[in-house]
């Protein structure tokens, strides 16, 4: 836990610690870390103010409170905005979940930030207060009203840097809270709303930092006086300064940084497209190096994942692969309504003889790429590929009321391919048959094979080749025959065929117009 907070930032942890401490309370006690983010800018002010003006304690403790108490209820008007915007994400935190409500409390955590810092009321608040204690203390050193003016851009300067660093703290504070609302999330949300980018904070927080250093240093070596005139002096030259080398430095720091990080973006955005074959430039050795050397190992680890679910699909149908994919290799057996289609070369045995080797795969290729997607186009599953023969089963694993009818539907249209001669030159017999069976995965030693099993699949095979004893090219069973319901009154019963292996008679079927 230790390692994993420095790794990611000093800053990181209070927050975390924070809202593991308080939960639902986690945005109440960000009002209050606010308000004492015034007080604390407010001690800042006073150590500037002592680099420059001769003040007494009791002129230097009035100053403060006034400072203090401005800076607390511009805190306070901004706990409002806070508690108002973070209304959902509050919600989510008091109990209240479904996607809808997680979404939400996810969004407004994530324009936290932004909606305080666009409160123009909030700047308004901040000048008043910050002219108010201007002006008490000229009051207090006996100076004309108008001299506060050269007081106003220090200690508006001032605030402006607070609204900055508060911007900051509320991005880290939020943090933990996108990660706990996040979770409850099926895909990461892209944020749609405005938002300040890293190239934007880095312009902002830069000359920022320079503009305090600036008139810290100023004022360790001047002297003292009464008045405010160093102290104004010293602001415009910082600003000056800022301006004319902080700002280009800003800039060349945010490209250095967050163009890596737009390169990154870009094509994290184009892997969402489906584009595997992109890389992020490794530019730099630090972080952002890193990070885009791990991304392009990702990506190239999805792209020999991709591969290798193509190459999958090519041996395993593609309803097998998706459940695979989704449940894990090993699919527990259930015991399944389905109809079976069982199709066998006739003669196969003489071709294979009188045929090069090559040629025999070439035909039965042929066949089964004319075969198979008939199959597939009637909702069912290519389930074994036994040399000559083939195995369909429609209802498993993808379900189907009508699986007999897709069954007997897909058997007729493979007739007619074959017949038509589409199909190549091999010529077929087709079985079907329907029952209940178990279909799930088996095997062992880091193999496993979907497969169906039962007496309906040994009845198909021995179903297709009673063909060659009736001369059809089709024949189903009663029990298909049934299935089908008002579609049976196209067949018509076939003199009774012993089926080797079966001792009850088989009722057999065939279509009544031969050339269907």
């Amino acid at each position: 836990m230790r390692w994993r907070g420095l790794s990611r930032g000093l800053f990181e942890g209070p927050p975390r610690a924070l809202y593991q401490r308080v939960g639902a309370r986690y945005f109440d006690a960000a009002v209050g870390a606010i308000v004492l983010n015034g007080v604390a800018v407010t001690g800042f002010g006073v150590i500037t103010l002592v680099l420059y003006v001769d003040v007494t304690g009791a002129e230097l403790v009035l100053f403060a409170a006034c400072l203090a108490a401005g800076y607390t209820v511009e805190g306070l008007v901004t706990g409002l905005y806070l508690r108002r915007a973070a209304q959902p994400a509050r919600s989510w935190l008091a109990g209240e979940r479904g996607q809808e409500a997680t979404l939400r409390a996810w969004s407004a955590a994530a324009g936290l930030p932004l909606v305080i810092v666009r409160q123009p009321s909030l700047y308004a608040l901040g000048a008043v207060g910050a002219a108010g204690a201007d002006l008490l203390l000229a009051g207090q050193l006996d100076l004309p009203a108008y001299k506060a003016a050269l007081l106003f851009p220090t200690s508006y300067l001032l605030y402006l840097s607070s609204a900055v660093l508060r911007y900051i703290a509320l991005e880290l504070g939020t943090r933990p809270v996108l990660e706990d609302v996040g979770q409850g999330l099926p895909v990461a949300p892209r944020p749609d709303f405005l938002r300040v980018s890293m190239h934007q904070r880095l312009l902002a927080t830069v000359p920022m930092v320079t503009w305090g250093a600036s008139i810290i240093v100023a004022g360790l070596v001047t002297e003292n006086s009464r008045d405010f005139d160093t102290i104004g002096l010293a602001s415009v030259v910082a600003v000056g300064i800022t301006a004319a080398i902080s700002i280009w430095l800003s800039l060349v720091l945010a490209d250095s940084v967050s163009g890596p990080i737009i390169d990154l973006r870009d094509a994290t955005r184009r892997v969402g497209a489906g584009d595997l074959g992109v890389r992020v430039p490794v530019v730099s050795t630090d972080e952002t190096g890193e990070l885009a050397a791990s991304f392009n190992a990702m990506v190239a680890g999805l792209g020999e994942r991709e591969r290798l679910r193509e190459a999958f699909g090519a041996f395993v149908d593609p309803a097998v692969t998706e459940r695979v994919l989704a449940e894990g290799a090993d699919l527990r057996g259930e015991a399944v309504e389905v109809s079976l289609v069982f199709l066998d070369v006739r003669g196969f045995t003489a071709v294979a003889e009188s045929t090069g080797a090559h040629e025999v795969v070439g035909r039965l290729n042929t066949l089964y790429e004319a075969v198979v997607p008939v199959i597939l186009s009637h909702g069912g599953h290519a389930n074994k590929f036994i040399g000559d023969g083939l195995l369909a089963v429609f209802g498993a694993p993808e379900r189907h009321a009508d699986h007999a009818a897709r069954a007997v539907a897909a058997a007729r249209e493979i007739a007619q391919l074959v017949r038509k001669g589409r199909a190549g030159d091999l010529e077929v017999g087709v079985g079907v048959n329907s029952g209940r069976v178990v279909v799930g995965t088996i095997g062992g030693g880091g193999r496993r094979d979907f497969t169906v099993i039962g007496d309906p699949v040994n009845t198909v095979a021995r179903v297709e080749a009673a063909t060659r004893l009736t001369g059809d090219d089709i024949l189903i069973t009663e029990t298909t025959l049934r299935a089908i319901g008002p579609d049976g009154d196209d067949f018509e019963e076939r003199p009774t065929v012993p089926l080797k292996g079966k001792t009850a008679t088989v009722r057999l079927y065939a279509p009544r117009n031969s050339g269907d």
